[in-house]
């Protein structure tokens, strides 16, 4: 809490204040490709424009193709030497993600990172496009689904080029504020029992596991990809929609805690982008430094539990997509 107050940087040379242009400053990101989901407004966008400013091939995939476009120009206007690019992708639409991934494909390009970013925050209770609760079908298993796809472009590009890829799960502090159990397998859908807070936390923590699980079978294989998970920090951004008057009153007697958006974008690039990183997996980050998260987020588990539980789900919604494209 001391460092987060004061900004006083940790052991990684870098603290809560510290801005995004500010980690990644004098690396040279023009040998890499990444994928970055919600690329188009708050802290995706200011991670998509500091990684492209870093001369990285930038790819912003979203949902409001009208908000990526302008991102993509307001990018380029600012610097017009960037490589980056604008693709339709909702991630609470498993036949979406799939067209996503066979238009990413068909580019023929390298994939070296993949940043998955965007979410939804305290919905009011609603299923998916697939009959999943909706904010842990948009925050877990479509990066989930979308992540397993792409993830045979990420080993190929490892190999070729001997360049370790990495993947960034953006989770947050609220994963330590979940259901009793972490994850209500056998009540995803229950509108009863639905907690728009607790709902949020639980699609959070299982951004960590997701990403501990998928470290830990990538190091099995000796795949040379990193998976880690972020805590970007309290920013005031469209995540509030849906309780912005409520953070705004909170925010009053939490001033010292929040963060601007190029602070709240530092801890994704770090992870993402910075050589101190290198083979460093498996781990969750706050104000780019290595933190512990809460002991249901470090249970192995309930991570294995979860990867089986989310196959199953995207099976389901395959299984459905199939029957009605007959």
């Amino acid at each position: 809490m001391f460092r987060l107050v004061t900004g006083i940087p940790g052991p990684s040379g870098f603290g809560s204040a510290s801005t995004a242009e500010q980690v990644t400053q004098g690396i040279d990101a023009s040998n890499l490709t990444l994928v970055i989901t919600g690329g188009a407004a708050g802290i995706g966008f200011e991670t998509a424009r500091v990684l492209a400013l870093r001369n990285a091939h930038v790819i912003i995939a979203a949902r409001n193709m009208e908000a990526a476009t302008d991102a993509k120009q307001k990018i380029l206007k600012q610097n017009d030497r960037a490589r980056v690019d604008a693709m339709m992708l909702d991630l609470c639409s498993i036949r979406s993600i799939k067209e996503f991934a066979e238009r990413f494909y068909a580019l023929n390009v390298p994939l070296n990172i993949l940043i998955n970013n965007a979410g939804i925050m305290f919905c009011p209770f609603q299923l998916s496009e697939d009959g999943v609760e909706v904010q842990f079908a948009t925050n877990h298993l479509g990066h989930f689904y979308l992540t397993n796809l792409l993830l045979h472009k990420m080993k190929e590009t490892a190999k070729l080029t001997g360049i370790q890829g990495r993947i960034v799960n953006l989770s947050s502090v609220a994963h330590n504020y979940t259901y009793k159990k972490g994850i209500n397998f056998d009540k995803i859908n229950d509108k009863r029992r639905y907690s728009d807070k607790k709902a949020y936390g639980q699609s959070k923590v299982a951004n960590i596991l997701h990403a501990n699980e998928l470290s830990r079978r990538l190091q099995a294989e000796k795949a040379n990809i990193t998976v880690n998970s972020v805590h970007p920090g309290l920013i005031m951004t469209n995540l509030f929609k849906h309780s912005a008057t409520l953070m705004g009153f909170l925010k009053l007697f939490s001033f010292f805690m929040w963060k601007n958006v190029p602070q709240g974008a530092a801890t994704t690039c770090y992870v993402a982008l910075h050589h101190q990183l290198k083979d460093s997996t498996g781990k969750y980050f706050n104000d780019c430094n290595e933190y512990k998260p809460s002991k249901l987020a470090k249970n192995e588990d309930l991570a294995k539990k979860l990867w089986d539980f989310s196959n199953k789900l995207i099976d389901s919604a395959l299984a459905k997509n199939a029957e009605t494209s007959l």
